[in-house]
């Protein structure tokens, strides 16, 4: 059978071969374009148990362009689909059986070749450039993929995959897909010109911490500037915006680790008291022991003695078994793919995992409780959590602040008609 399927017989040929398990790869109109505002060119399929892959025309300028509508019941015939990138494809097929074969910590750069350097450094602006780029060379790309990949479907039984395909993918892009309402003027003054009214974020999930960056076309969302007035630049599509932050998070995560139990829930006036003095020296006394080592005048304090008593514990199993695991995720940072480590920096490591895994927990649960609602989880940033708010849902609201006592997190809030929240007016 040739690897070009085009036509509806041909299609049913394909779908006879009676093919369980195979690996997938997406090439939509144009690389750089979200996939919130994308669609699909073509679809490579590759069976584990064929000897070649099949291309799939979708619409392109190569194909006759007849069975578009009938790709998502090839793609759920399957029991297994493999693929590169989980959360982008979700955004073109809802398929519940992907399997993301790519989880981190080594991000799988995806190939190119001369012919797509030439076409998108001339017309990469064009918003289907993909349709006009030779099939052959999309094949090439996709066969190269599958080839370099192939040894991952060994590995995909770990229980941090697991997490990672059954949650992690799911919440992303469920986010994404809600995208920000904008204030064009003052989007364009901060950042770019832009058509819509909606922008969307793009989460990258295979770092080496597991905690995700967020950047598309030049912006960090995961970083906006607090200062200069670009945050105004996002607007709710319903009443407000409602942020709510978690309160000493990480110190909150690490009395977990080491089981201590702050006897107060204001718990850097706990720390004020112990180090004798005021609230902000405090908070920033305890981040720096945290994050770069605890100081020699607070070891005796039974906190930090149980914190320095983990350091070293992990550093020694980290040493002897090569690995740490992280709590909630199962997520193992190991000592052959993180390169120069000590044994402060693997507890920070171990922290931001630590955080995430308990972040994701959060919001799956955010993500069920939004669900055909009008209030949307917008962005997420580490220890917050931007809502787009329906001031009727007031019973949406309360479901999200238990969330938060479930998992004993204390939160603050702030509420505005932009994500600046009232500032640089």
């Amino acid at each position: 059978m040739y690897w070009l399927i085009e036509d509806i017989d041909q299609l049913k040929n394909f779908y006879n071969l009676g093919y369980k398990e195979a690996f997938i790869e997406v090439i939509p109109f144009n690389d750089r374009i979200h996939p919130v505002h994308n669609s699909v060119s073509l679809v490579y399929i590759r069976p584990l148990l064929a000897t070649k892959g099949f291309m799939l025309g979708v619409s392109h300028s190569e194909t006759l362009n007849e069975i578009s509508q009938h790709i998502t019941v090839i793609l759920k015939r399957f029991e297994v689909l493999y693929c590169r990138d989980k959360k982008e494809i979700l955004h073109y097929f809802p398929i519940k059986h992907l399997i993301d074969i790519t989880p981190p910590p080594t991000p799988y750069i995806r190939p190119t070749t001369p012919t797509h350097e030439l076409f998108y450094r001339n017309h990469g602006k064009n918003s289907d450039i993909n349709k006009i780029i030779p099939i052959v060379k999309h094949y090439e790309v996709c066969e190269q993929i599958y080839n370099d990949l192939k040894p991952n479907i060994e590995n995909v039984s770990t229980p941090y995959n697991d997490f990672f395909n059954s949650k992690v993918t799911l919440v992303f892009n469920a986010i994404e897909r809600n995208g920000l309402r904008i204030n064009k003027t003052e989007f364009e003054k901060h950042f770019h010109p832009i058509e819509n009214d909606f922008v969307y974020t793009q989460y990258n999930l295979k770092t080496t911490t597991t905690r995700p960056s967020n950047k598309f076309n030049g912006v960090n969302y995961a970083a906006l500037n607090k200062e200069n007035g670009c945050r105004k630049s996002f607007i709710p599509r319903n009443d407000i915006f409602i942020e709510i932050d978690i309160s000493a998070f990480h110190p909150n995560l690490v009395a977990n680790l080491v089981n201590y139990s702050f006897p107060t829930n204001e718990i850097h006036e706990h720390f004020a008291e112990l180090y004798k003095v005021d609230y902000a020296k405090a908070k920033e006394l305890t981040f720096k022991q945290l994050y770069g080592g605890v100081f020699e005048q607070y070891k005796n304090l039974e906190f930090f003695k149980r914190v320095n008593s983990l350091v070293e514990k992990n550093w020694k199993q980290f040493n002897e078994k090569g690995y740490i695991e992280v709590p909630i995720s199962n997520y193992r940072i190991e000592k052959n793919s993180v390169g120069e480590m000590n044994p402060q920096k693997l507890f920070n490591y171990l922290l931001q995992g630590y955080e995430t895994a308990q972040n994701i927990l959060i919001l799956w649960e955010m993500v069920r409780i939004f669900t055909n609602k009008n209030t949307k989880l917008v962005l997420y940033t580490y220890d917050s959590f931007l809502l787009d708010v329906d001031e009727t849902e007031t019973d949406v609201l309360e479901e999200v602040k238990q969330i938060f006592k479930k998992y004993k997190l204390n939160t603050k809030s702030k509420t505005g008609y932009d994500y600046d929240f009232g500032k640089n007016n």
